[in-house]
Order: C-alpha cells, then sequence, then structure tokens
C-alpha cells in the first residue's frame, strides 16, 4: 500500500507542477523577478538542506554514543528550550544588525553544532543543541524577513510573492527526500557522524554565496535590541490581525510537530504491529507536502488565503481525528496522514503571504520568532508528559479547530478591513 501511495502520489504532483508551473509562468515572465527568485531559493534550500540532512541520524547518533532514552529526551527538550529562550530575541538582532547577518549567524551556530557532534559527552552535545535550537529560530524567521524586504523594495507583486512562497515549499519538499537519501548513504559509508560532516559542508557553502549575492536589509536600525522585543509584543497584543497570524501558526506548527513525533506509533498501532515501510511513508508525506503547494497556486488566483485556509484548516482537524476514530483501520489513517501534508503544504506559502502583508517590516524577524514561543512550549509540554497516542491527537485535533476559528475571525476582519497592497519600502537617507 504505502509503496502504490508513493508512485500514485507522484504522478499526480508530477501533473499538478507541470499545470500549474505554466500557468504561472503567464504572469511572472519578468527577468528580475525569476533572478531574483533564484538568488532566494538557491541559499534557502541550501539551508533547509543543512538541517534535514541531520534529522534521520540524530536519535541513532546519541545511542551510539550509549545515551540512555531519559538522555536523549532532555537534549531534545534542550533544544526546543533554547529555541523558546533565546531565539525569542534572536529576531530582535536580525531586526537591528541585519537579516543577512543574521542567516550567516545561521550557518555559524549550526555548523558549531554539528562539529559537536563528533563527542560522546553530553555536556558538549548539550551544547549543540542549544547552538541548534537558536539556529532553528533564524532559519524561521531571518530568511523570510530578508524576502518580503527585498520583494517589496523591488515592487514585485505580492502573488509574485505568493509563487516564491510555493516553489520554497516544493523545494523544501524535494530537499527532504534528497537529504535523506544523501544522509543515509554517507552514513552507511562513513558512520553516523558522516551526516552531520554533509551538513556543515552544505551550510558553509550557503555562507559563501550569500556573502555573494544576498544585499543587508534591516528592520529598525536605531532601535535597542530590548525595544524591538517590546515594540514587537506591543504590536501583538493591540494588533488583532496579527495576534490572530501567531494563534494560527502556533496552533497548526504545534499539531504539525507532534504529529511528526506519532505518525510512526499510529501506523503502527492501525498496522497490528507488522512492519511499515518509513522509508516510502516519509517520501509520500513529502509528495503530499508538495501537492499541497501546487494547490495553493491554483487557490491563490481564486480567492485570497484569509478566506480559503479557514477550510484547510477545518480539513487538516478531520485528518488528524482518524486516529481517533479508527485507530484499527490502516487505510484510513494513512490517507488522512496524507490529506494532512496535503493542508502542510498548503499552509506554508499561505502563511508566508499573510505575514507579509500583516506583520510590521520594522520588527519582522521578532515578531516571527515570538510566534514560535507557544509552538516550542507546546512540543516541550508533550515530551514532558506522558499522553496516551489518542490524547495527544485529541490535542492535535482541538488545536486545530481553535486554529480554523481564529482564522475565520481573520477572514471576517479583512472582509470589513481590506489589506492594502504593500507599497515599495523607502530606504531615507541618513545624510539629508
Amino acid at each position: 500500500m504505502f509503496v502504490g501511495a508513493f508512485y500514485a502520489l507522484a504522478a499526480v504532483c508530477g501533473i499538478l507542477y507541470f499545470y500549474t508551473k505554466s500557468a504561472a509562468n503567464e504572469g511572472n515572465e519578468d527577468s528580475n523577478f525569476k533572478s531574483f527568485q533564484r538568488t532566494y531559493l538557491v541559499v534557502y534550500l541550501m539551508a533547509v538542506a543543512g538541517d534535514w540532512l541531520q534529522g534521520p541520524h540524530v536519535y541513532a547518533l546519541y545511542e551510539s554514543y550509549g545515551m540512555t532514552k531519559h538522555q536523549i529526551e532532555i537534549l531534545f527538550i534542550a533544544g526546543f528550550g533554547s529555541s523558546l529562550i533565546f531565539g525569542t530575541f534572536i529576531g530582535s538582532i536580525a531586526d537591528k544588525f541585519g537579516r543577512r547577518n543574521n542567516c550567516l549567524m545561521y550557518a555559524i551556530l549550526y555548523g558549531g553544532s554539528c562539529i559537536t557532534k563528533h563527542f560522546g559527552n553530553i555536556n558538549v552535545l548539550m551544547i549543540g543543541r542549544f547552538l541548534g535550537g537558536v539556529a532553528t529560530s533564524i532559519l524561521y524567521s531571518a530568511f523570510e524577513s530578508w524576502l518580503i524586504y527585498e520583494h517589496n523594495t523591488r515592487g514585485f507583486s505580492e502573488n509574485l510573492l505568493g509563487t516564491i512562497f510555493s516553489n520554497a515549499a516544493l523545494g523544501n519538499s524535494l530537499i527532504a527526500i534528497a537529504s535523506g537519501v544523501a544522509a543515509q548513504f554517507v552514513a552507511d559509508i562513513f558512520g553516523f557522524v558522516a551526516p552531520f560532516d554533509l551538513a556543515l559542508s552544505v551550510l558553509l557553502i550557503m555562507a559563501v554565496i550569500i556573502m555573494n549575492t544576498w544585499p543587508e536589509n534591516y528592520g529598525n536600525e536605531k532601535a535597542e535590541v530590548q525595544e524591538s522585543f517590546q515594540k514587537a509584543v506591543a504590536i501583538i497584543r493591540e494588533d488583532p490581525n496579527v495576534f490572530c497570524l501567531g494563534l494560527v501558526q502556533s496552533l497548526f506548527e504545534g499539531s504539525m510537530y507532534t504529529f511528526v513525533l506519532e505518525w510512526t506509533p499510529a501506523l503502527t498501532l492501525a498496522a497490528h504491529g507488522d512492519p511499515i515501510q518509513h522509508g516510502y511513508i516519509f517520501a509520500a508525506f513529502m509528495v503530499a507536502t508538495m501537492i499541497g503547494s501546487s494547490i495553493f497556486k491554483l487557490l491563490q488566483k481564486r480567492q485570497k488565503p484569509e478566506d480559503f485556509m479557514r477550510y484547510v484548516l477545518m480539513l487538516a482537524a478531520v485528518c488528524l481525528s482518524m486516529p481517533i476514530v479508527a485507530p484499527d483501520n490502516l487505510g484510513l489513517v494513512f490517507a488522512g496522514f496524507l490529506l494532512f501534508e496535503v493542508c502542510v503544504g498548503i499552509f506554508w506559502p499561505s502563511m508566508g503571504c499573510l505575514r507579509g502583508a500583516y506583520v510590521s517590516e520594522e520588527t519582522r524577524s521578532t515578531t516571527l520568532n515570538l510566534f514560535r514561543i507557544p509552538l516550542n512550549l507546546i512540543v516541550i509540554f508533550i515530551l514532558l508528559k506522558n499522553f496516551t497516542m489518542i490524547s495527544i491527537f485529541k490535542i492535535c485535533v482541538f488545536f486545530l479547530f481553535a486554529a480554523a476559528l481564529a482564522q475565520h475571525y481573520l477572514y471576517i476582519r479583512s472582509e470589513s478591513m481590506p489589506r492594502k497592497e504593500k507599497l515599495p519600502i523607502i530606504i531615507e537617507d541618513e545624510g539629508l
């Protein structure tokens, strides 16, 4: 079933990709836009490759060093904890000292985390988890902040920003599959630490490309880090649109990361203990995400993300209810999970567009990292508590329906007060 599903999804994905590509090309023949998109995507996809290459073998590497299950759990919690605490302020640093510099810091921090994997000492590995946690916060804020600023400065349309986000989501899924294969290949030859060395190499190359192709941009250079942080908090508290957006992102991503932890036991239970093909399942999930990114392009031509994301979030909630209502039905549970991944593929570019429209440029990186605080709290809470699998999926379903309600409120507000098209950003000449 899993192999057949993968090939069927791959066929659908290919058809959708070429259809949406031809449709998209009707409106974005601008060579300047294509060059800009390429400049961003090359760097961004290398950044996520540096992350994906590490994922499959982290647990196995820790086990090979003789770490107990409890020690490994503590290491994972440390990563989310550092992202929660230090990652929150790293966004303010990006807004003040530059998004390009912050992206370079991502390469340095994550590269340092990779180096620590050569040591079997739990204290050294703990430092690596701290570095990795902060780096992850940069990955999900500084790169997007740089993109939106440069996109608006160049005067490209909002729909073209959606095209970049959609292609980034599609490329991310392809990179995930390729990284899994590459990581397994080098691990089989050189051992569990080899994927981390490969990731380090990719990150170093990415840093060189950034230094040679990306201009610098800022939020507010004059504001102190603490001032930028306080202003971002005030914006979230006082602007209902930004608050709803942050709520939707936190609830959906909290459910998504929880799903990452729980899909294996859920499918194993549905298969009545029979072996499941993890590689094909993961590949099928990634292809489903790619299908979602192509569907986003079609939806964007007909409706605003404020509108169609309401239904996507409700559908996602129904999908994750399958292990609750039919835990023994492998086909139904797997189909629900695949459809959930399609929703994930629609979610990423949609939220990128919405953040570009509603989040203030002045504190963009800071605000995006503040959005991740509830996400990290959710994951840490679930890791610390010994919930049953059914209880965990019930929590996820509740989160997703709550996200749909918040999205509906955002839609109502957008209808009563339509958002304006983003205007090009004018940089003041301090010498005048």
